[in-house]
């Protein structure tokens, strides 16, 4: 049964690609007008249907934002399908994934501004990026973590990507994301951390009955204009919603 369930979702998943391909280029490849708004509920659709391969339906709980600067833990390559399901959004991530087979394609195409931490001067760049996003009205999610976890704890906050919360208008909130399997260990088995390599992770994944999700949503009221104690402030505020009750 598993193995005819991962061949069944493959090809559900492959037909997802392909006809998210199709309606970019009908919508979103040839328009320079609201280019992050366009980007943002082209992933919506599409993930919302990518997600349905996996009979997974987001518990969502609290305010959901529509833009600004959305902070968020980080667990998995589900993460990204999860919150564009639930609100159109343009996501920074790190430049290796925009390398990774099919899932980089749709992230390019989705609009992601790609960051190499390593490099200042690209980090100061993707900042402009991200500012650019929230000033045409884009909902813009980061993680700050850096990289994904297991999910037992949320990892300390980098700053280097905070800039564009530091004395803006633009609203600020918080998310949590936690996932669940009837049929196995979600730490390992839906969190995309550690040694995991993609393929055999993806492979495994798809061989699951169901995967739950809940994300959690608050509004966040920024307090200091120094962006190490705002990355710890932010991180505060996700671990409590972390430990709070659906």
């Amino acid at each position: 049964m598993k193995i005819l369930r991962i061949i069944w979702r493959f090809l559900l998943l492959a037909e997802v690609v392909l006809v998210a391909i199709m309606d970019f280029f009908f919508r979103c490849a040839f328009h320079k007008k609201n280019f992050h708004c366009l980007r943002g509920l082209w992933l919506q659709r599409h993930s919302r249907r990518a997600l349905n391969i996996f009979k997974l339906k987001p518990q969502v709980a609290g305010q959901i934002p529509s833009r600004g600067l959305l902070i968020s833990n980080h667990l998995s390559y589900l993460d990204i399908l999860v919150i564009a399901s639930i609100t159109p959004a343009i996501f920074v991530s790190k430049k290796e994934v925009k390398h990774w087979p099919v899932f980089g394609l749709c992230a390019q195409m989705g609009g992601t501004l790609f960051v190499d931490r390593e490099r200042r001067t690209q980090v100061s760049e993707t900042n402009d990026e991200i500012q650019n996003a929230l000033d045409d009205g884009a909902l813009v999610v980061l993680f700050p973590e850096g990289t994904s976890s297991s999910g037992e704890t949320v990892l300390p906050f980098k700053s280097a990507l905070l800039q564009p919360a530091i004395g803006q208008t633009h609203p600020i909130f918080v998310a949590h994301i936690q996932y669940a399997l009837d049929d196995g260990d979600a730490g390992n088995e839906i969190c995309y951390w550690g040694d995991h390599a993609f393929f055999p992770h993806v492979l495994n994944l798809m061989s699951k009955r169901a995967v739950r999700a809940t994300i959690k949503f608050a509004p966040f009221k920024r307090e200091t204009t120094d962006r190490k104690e705002l990355a710890k402030q932010l991180r505060d505020e996700v671990l409590k919603l972390k430990n709070a009750a659906v």
